[in-house]
């Protein structure tokens, strides 16, 4: 169905947020005539709306030609959300217990829209890790942190986010990602081969807040031919930390 025309109008305001939109997808530096092509204005309407988003560093301009982007101001602002921050607060501690027993990163991961993106994390221990920068963010479909989120949701919003996903990936096997779904919820955590590095595995429980995973913690595994400590001794440590957390979040971090 046509999507209803919006009661209010702000044409400056429609402006800056598609310059925003558009710049926050792109995979590289666009330039003007990149920009004007992709919201459909003139460079005339959009240049004085690049300066001030430029001057309040919502978006940065490379050296020479380079083009624009969009910076980290966005997130950061996002970070300072209650409920974020919280998270964020509370898993920290017990993220950097979990890197000291099984040297390994790990990565705190929140759904958005049809993707996860990376709110936190800690570095291993030793020398030798995968470390996910923070804002890292991945279409949910593809990762297995994104299978745990949609793993312990309701059946009406795990219908709802599958409509967004199905909308980005109109190719998804939603068969197959259906039957990931249910051996997650069975087993209680994802154990899958990494899609971007060859050697890790990425390992990944939920955070629950009642019955509902709020986020996902995740270790990617990297198999080292020195080390001891095996993906099962992992993923105990792994589960035991998430339960800890769900429980710090839920009953504050001082409940016994």
């Amino acid at each position: 169905m046509p999507k209803a025309p919006p009661k209010y109008r702000a044409p400056a305001l429609d402006k800056g947020l598609d310059i925003i939109e558009l710049l926050a997808s792109a995979h590289a530096p666009l330039s003007i005539a990149d920009i004007s092509d992709g919201v459909g204005r003139s460079r005339g309407e959009i240049f004085r709306m690049l300066q001030v988003l430029e001057e309040r560093d919502y978006i940065s301009r490379g050296d020479g030609d380079a083009g624009y982007s969009i910076t980290p101001r966005l997130f950061r602002l996002g970070m300072e959300q209650p409920p974020v921050k919280s998270a964020v607060e509370t898993a920290l501690p017990i993220m950097h217990r979990l890197a000291d027993q099984i040297d390994q990163s790990c990565h705190l991961v929140v759904p958005s829209g049809d993707q996860i993106v990376v709110i936190a994390r800690v570095d291993p221990p030793g020398d030798v890790g995968l470390v996910v920068r923070i804002g890292h963010r991945r279409p949910m479909a593809q990762s297995a942190s994104g299978h745990v989120l949609l793993s312990w949701q309701s059946d009406p919003i795990r219908e709802h986010w599958l409509g967004i996903i199905a909308e980005s990936e109109p190719n998804l096997d939603r068969k197959k990602l259906l039957k990931s779904i249910l051996l997650i919820r069975a087993q209680g955590y994802a154990s899958h081969a990494s899609r971007e590095v060859d050697g890790v595995t990425d390992l990944s429980a939920p955070i629950m807040e009642h019955d509902r995973a709020v986020c996902a913690l995740t270790v990617p595994f990297i198999e080292r031919r020195t080390a001891s400590k095996t993906i099962d001794f992992t993923l105990k440590y792994l589960q035991q930390a998430t339960t800890d957390i769900s429980h710090a979040l839920l009953y504050g971090s001082d409940a016994k």
